[in-house]
């Protein structure tokens, strides 16, 4: 039997090992890593209090730090990266960032609700985590741990070894692709109506997940508990909802379940009037991810909200993005983007 356990464990151990000291994805999760770093980068050089948007794509696609920030008058940095990062990960990243006063605001995609313990263990951040971040990943629960030491599956090895190679002959490297994608507080850029695909985003749906998936899953019950933590120690933490189609209806009940999450545990909630729900024209490349010109209309609606919420002072939006806003094909309205009437038109929920 032991002629049999010791080749065993020794290629577990030589697995093991070139996941975490050897192999790599430097291009596709490279690519992740680096945006992720140069937020945290920016975002800790920020005087508090300020404000930092934290979602999944939502978040750099169809927000706008820049509008929001400016219209608030507070520093903002735009968090989000992808829904596939873990929030374990995520959270124990940013809350270090944080501090008495700063403002979190979370338009978090459904998925991440909905996620599930499994889900979770082995996203894209596994590998990343392994290879690159030993030291928050052994902070992280056991069942994290033993994911990301055996995320990689041999079609991940043939991936990573080929990735590896265009890296070192200087093909497709992180920073040449994200340059230019991100304005510098972490934004999504370049994304115009013009790029947009009509007959692709008319096919796109997905099904909505269930008002008691939205409440009990394990995705859910991490958002709630990194609400709880946080507005324990002063961060003013507001949960929101993501952008989506407006002709795929929301039930109450789900929404409901999403604003739980927050005003049970010491948090507050917003919705606009329009429960962040706007035309397929408006969209870039999928439901969460509004083409540039809505992203601003959406921000300036967002930013009149925050400020009723939290009995801010707002600033009117800048000329530039006003016009910008208003060539959003679905919500061209100009009375929409003054700041008066656009605070009192919205629904604001909230609890502490």
């Amino acid at each position: 039997m032991r002629r049999f356990l010791l080749p065993c464990l020794a290629s577990l151990l030589l697995y093991v090992g070139l996941c975490a000291f050897w192999l790599d994805r430097p291009i596709s999760l490279g690519l992740l890593r680096l945006e992720m770093t140069q937020k945290l980068t920016r975002a800790a050089t920020l005087a508090s209090p300020k404000l930092v948007i934290l979602a999944g794509s939502n978040a750099p696609y169809s927000h706008s730090c820049a509008v929001i920030g400016a219209m608030l008058d507070l520093p903002c940095e735009n968090g989000g990266v992808a829904v596939g990062i873990g929030l374990e990960d995520l959270f124990a990243r940013w809350a270090p960032l944080l501090h008495k006063g700063d403002i979190l605001y979370l338009p978090m995609e459904a998925q991440q609700y909905t996620t599930t313990r499994a889900e979770n263990r082995v996203g894209p951040d596994a590998a990343l985590l392994l290879r690159h971040n030993r030291a928050l990943l052994r902070h992280l629960p056991l069942d994290r741990i033993i994911g990301a030491a055996f995320a990689t599956s041999l079609p991940d090895i043939i991936d990573d070894l080929a990735e590896m190679g265009l890296a070192r002959a200087g093909i497709g490297t992180p920073a040449t692709r994200l340059a230019g994608q991100f304005d510098v507080m972490g934004d999504r850029q370049n994304t115009p109506l013009s790029e947009a695909d009509p007959g692709f985003l008319a096919l796109l749906h997905r099904r909505e997940p269930s008002a008691a998936a939205l409440r009990s899953s394990y995705g859910a019950r991490l958002i709630a508990a990194f609400v709880a933590r946080e507005s324990a120690r002063g961060i003013i933490v507001i949960g929101g909802l993501p952008a989506d189609f407006i002709d795929i209806p929301v039930p109450p009940a789900s929404i409901a379940a999403m604003e739980a999450a927050y005003t049970s545990h010491g948090g507050l909630f917003l919705r606009l009037d329009n429960l962040s729900r706007y035309e397929r024209a408006d969209f870039f490349d999928s439901q969460d991810h509004l083409a540039g010109p809505c992203q601003i209309y959406h921000s300036i609606k967002i930013a009149g909200a925050l400020a009723a919420l939290l009995h801010r002072p707002l600033n009117p939006p800048s000329p530039a993005a006003a016009g910008s806003a208003a060539s959003c094909p679905g919500q061209a309205r100009p009375d929409a983007l003054t700041p008066g009437p656009l605070a009192r038109s919205q629904t604001i929920s909230a609890g502490r």
